[in-house]
């Protein structure tokens, strides 16, 4: 009886480790219904497994079929007790004209010598139609009359001319073109700064009123795209633990969590009018530095 005992305590208690040991529990889904041909949307894909496994998500290598890959946002591992928790954000476009898409997309056990997949349940994407019905075939007008051209036109005249406007160009060039191009530069990045201050008053402010997960989103999103115009680094595709070591602010990256525990627990604070203050002011910094690297190159 003392070794049947044993035995029945050996599987009570270790069978449900060794099994969450081997078990990779997916899930994948689009984040709306539906999406005109082209347009960009968002299927995100969440893995649950034992810390002691290695499970990877596919990249832009990904076989997408009449899926377009535009890129992927990353999030930080979570693992409490024996669960692990992966989450990744995938943007595509989908070019299929089926009036409703199934998709999925595996995570990836590697082993010693193999490796394993894991598919979630297929999600579906309907296609929305943006023509109602086919217009009706146009109608020509005869139109035979016969119209006088004039082709009388002074080539000398106009060759003098674009030899002299071609010469002074060539003498503005090499005189004034670095100037004249460093100031054209900084046009441009005051432009881009202008029109990203006037979305990012609109989106913070609905944010602001509104903390739900779509627009912190959003706000993230925006923050993000700027920097990477500003400063060629691949911020959507970094953590916000990359982020924060790439801009060393005091506080950057207690911001950036702030924002996502709005997405991904819906647990608010009162902060958040000093967050995007703060968002903000990274961004102004970066668009200064750039200015000033731009009229310091001659």
């Amino acid at each position: 009886m003392g070794k049947q005992h044993s035995f029945l305590f050996i599987i009570t208690f270790l069978f449900p480790y060794m099994l969450s040991a081997q078990d990779v529990q997916v899930e994948g889904y689009f984040r709306k219904d539906s999406a005109k041909l082209g347009e960009r949307v968002e299927y995100v894909l969440k893995a649950t497994y034992h810390p002691s496994q290695q499970v990877i998500f596919p990249d832009s290598s990904f076989r997408f079929e009449d899926m377009e890959y535009l890129g992927r946002k990353t999030f930080v591992t979570d693992t409490r007790d024996t669960v692990t928790r992966d989450s990744v954000i995938y943007y595509l476009s989908n070019f299929s004209l089926d009036p409703v898409r199934n998709f999925t997309m595996p995570v990836y056990e590697v082993l010693k010598y193999d490796s394993l997949e894991y598919f979630p349940e297929e999600d579906q994407l309907a296609l929305i139609l943006t023509l109602s019905e086919i217009p009706p075939e146009p109608a020509f007008k005869d139109n035979d009359t016969y119209q006088k051209i004039q082709r009388e036109f002074n080539y000398p005249y106009f060759y003098i001319a674009l030899s002299i406007i071609l010469v002074l160009g060539i003498v503005i060039y090499f005189v004034f073109g670095d100037k004249i191009y460093n100031h054209w530069l900084a046009w441009l990045e005051k432009r881009r700064w202008n029109r990203f201050e006037k979305k990012w008053e609109n989106v913070t402010s609905t944010f602001i009123s509104q903390p739900t997960a779509s627009h912190a989103d959003n706000v993230l999103g925006l923050w993000k795209r700027y920097l990477e115009l500003v400063t060629n680094r691949p911020y959507q595709e970094w953590t916000s633990t990359e982020v924060a070591m790439d801009l060393p602010r005091d506080g950057i990256l207690d911001d950036l969590r702030n924002i996502e525990l709005i997405i991904y627990a819906d647990r608010k604070t009162e902060q958040l009018p000093a967050i995007c203050q703060n968002l903000k002011t990274d961004c102004r910094n970066m668009y200064t530095n750039k200015i000033e690297l731009i009229h310091e190159h001659k």
